[in-house]
């Protein structure tokens, strides 16, 4: 019999940052129309909004993520904060 391994690797899977994602409850000129764009795309955005905004964020993904073992398509505060954690380093 084989031993299992869970590893952060198990935990959270490669997250494919170019699915169609949008954000929500953000400003758009002179109202609050939902951005859609990548997942990196949203995830960069969102960073640039001010706290109160940010926080106000709602993300929803193309399709679910795996996050600790749950799939996951709507995120808000603290769990868009740890999604934009992982992402990956813009080339130079």
């Amino acid at each position: 019999m084989t031993e299992a391994t869970w590893d952060d690797e198990v935990k959270m899977p490669d997250i494919d940052w170019r699915m169609r994602a949008s954000i929500e409850n953000v400003p758009r000129g002179d109202s609050d129309l939902a951005e859609v764009t990548s997942l990196e795309g949203v995830l960069r955005a969102r960073a640039e909004l001010d706290g109160d905004h940010r926080e106000a964020a709602l993300l929803t993904t193309e399709r679910p993520i795996q996050v600790d073992g749950a799939m996951v398509d709507k995120f808000t505060g603290a769990a868009i904060n740890d999604l934009a954690a992982r992402l990956p380093e813009r080339d130079a």
